[in-house]
């Protein structure tokens, strides 16, 4: 059965509104099973760079210590809410069993594979999924990195020079859309993974349709496309874990519009 972890982490967005991650994860979390559902308390400070390249680092330390130790206390999948898409590199780290036989699935707008020299705005969300993949420079990088080679972005379409370059060389499967439904689970199944995480950040689905993101960029996917992309996969795949990041509603309102969407989601995840 899942565990559900809500994480209203906001350090490591780049936004100048990233607080409203914040009061996205509340609004999720309002809708999921309390008996199943834990809150953290995340610091209230935006911390400090500590003399690297990370900005917030400090309060992002502090939060993954906590997240680590919520994930590894249960043998259930854990599906975290987030919050930034940092989040997803404590719950990954965390994960049973390590992740010699895990592949990731991340669906982004961004690819998140800045590196703190290359970040402009240092901010850690941009570098979450390098940081998975163990890049050596990272105060906060995944202690036993996974495979690009077991690794599927998906979705991305706002990637800047230094990801690009990255991108080219890294052994990462790419699937810039979802026209072929089956494509993603063949994806996952052709890395020889005997596990799967998935993370969402949200701003990776069309905003035509999903209003509630920090940075909207056009020509996303369609949320009944991830949603059954995601339960073809999971036909083939058990769950090792999932995220959903990055709702960032501009007011009540706005989270109730979006909330049917994130629902959907959570709901082919959990």
């Amino acid at each position: 059965m899942t565990r559900f972890l809500v994480v209203p982490q906001w350090q490591g967005s780049p936004a100048p509104r990233a607080m409203l991650l914040t009061d996205g994860a509340a609004a999720i979390a309002g809708d999921l099973p309390s008996a199943r559902t834990t809150v953290l308390d995340v610091p209230l400070e935006a911390g400090d760079a500590e003399g690297t390249g990370v900005h917030r680092l400090s309060s992002l330390r502090r939060t993954r210590e906590l997240i680590e130790e919520a994930v590894s206390a249960h043998a259930e999948p854990t599906l975290v809410v987030g919050g930034d898409c940092g989040v997803s590199v404590a719950a990954v780290a965390a994960l049973h069993g390590g992740l010699d036989d895990v592949a990731i699935v991340w669906f982004d707008a961004h690819p998140d594979l800045h590196t703190p020299e290359s970040s402009v705005s240092g901010a850690y969300a941009g570098m979450a999924l390098r940081a998975l993949l163990g890049h050596p420079s990272f105060p906060l990088a995944a202690p036993a990195g996974l495979s690009p080679e077991r690794t599927v972005l998906v979705g991305a379409r706002a990637e800047e020079d230094a990801e690009s370059d990255f991108l080219a060389s890294s052994g990462i499967v790419r699937l810039d859309g979802l026209e072929d439904l089956v494509a993603l689970a063949d994806a996952v199944t052709a890395t020889g993974a005997r596990r799967v995480y998935v993370h969402i950040d949200v701003d990776v689905l069309d905003p035509a349709e999903f209003a509630g993101v920090s940075s909207a960029v056009p020509f996303g996917l369609r949320a009944a496309d991830v949603v059954e992309a995601l339960r073809i996969l999971r036909e083939r795949v058990p769950l090792a874990g999932a995220t959903i990041a990055g709702f960032a509603p501009r007011s009540p309102g706005d989270a109730v519009e979006d909330m049917g969407a994130i629902l959907r989601l959570i709901g082919s995840l959990a």
